[in-house]
């Protein structure tokens, strides 16, 4: 019975995504690989038109590809998420190709372990330009378009970093985006637009190759992430068991300065 129920529930969930999402025009950030790659395939199999954009040509190409070759529809516009003229283009791009943004997921980062005073100007420099202001300049240029439609869903990927900080750099850039996605959705509440943020924990990527612990992958956060364009909420932390984690950090801050010491 358990299993029925849950075989049942899985359905329903799936003819609701179906429905929200089949014909709708999604742009992912940091699409070439990871999280985004593993987004843009499940947006794409629930019927929706995908546009990839990321800086690396070929992996996008390959991750075209692999889409199209399953009979899903998709599209790669090579974008640097820190240059204002290319996120112009790609939405402008995008809008010539499809007509409208229905969804945009703002998932393009990047992160290095490495002290704070060893960081170079440069990489501090290209860290906010791609994990805050980037995310800031392509909900900047899909707005317009939302707004006059009175439809869209803006959807950032943030970090459980952005919740306990471990990491100069990182959480400072992960906290900015929360401050920033959390802010957007109480000024667009009433407007049709939902602004929703994910914070996965470790993930199974590029960026965490390095960890030598148990990660889920990142097909898990793309479900997360996909799940809110029909239920819609302020943030979702995911795997779920970074949520006590979380909450002991926020009520005992200095348990977590003695881990980290």
């Amino acid at each position: 019975m358990i299993t029925m129920n849950a075989q049942k529930k899985e359905e329903q969930r799936l003819a609701r995504l179906s429905g929200a999402l089949g014909d709708a025009v999604v742009i992912v950030t940091g699409a070439s690989s990871g999280i985004g790659a593993a987004t843009t395939k499940e947006f794409a199999r629930h019927g929706a038109r995908v546009v990839l954009a990321a800086r690396r040509e070929t992996e996008l190409a390959a991750q075209v590809s692999a889409i199209t070759g399953a009979g899903n529809r998709a599209l790669a516009i090579p974008t640097d998420i820190t240059d204002e003229a290319q996120v112009t283009r790609l939405v402008e791009q995008t809008i010539e190709q499809f007509g409208r943004v229905d969804v945009l997921v703002n998932n393009a980062g990047i992160g290095q372990s490495k002290p704070f005073d060893k960081q170079s100007i440069e990489y501090i420099n290209r860290a906010l330009d791609t994990n805050l202001r980037g995310a800031m300049l392509a909900t900047h240029a899909v707005l317009p378009g939302m707004l006059e439609r009175r439809h869209g869903a803006i959807i950032s990927v943030a970090s459980v970093a952005g919740l306990i900080a471990i990491d100069p750099l990182y959480s400072g850039t992960k906290y900015g985006l929360r401050g920033f996605s959390l802010s957007l959705r109480r000024q667009l509440r009433r407007t049709g637009i939902s602004v929703s943020l994910v914070s996965p924990g470790y993930i199974k990527t590029n960026m965490n190759r390095g960890m030598r612990f148990p990660m889920p992958g990142p097909d898990l956060v793309a479900r997360a992430i996909v799940d809110l364009v029909v239920r819609p909420r302020r943030e979702v932390i995911v795997p779920g068991y970074y949520r006590p984690l979380v909450a002991i950090a926020t009520a005992l801050p200095w348990l977590v300065d003695l881990a980290i010491r």
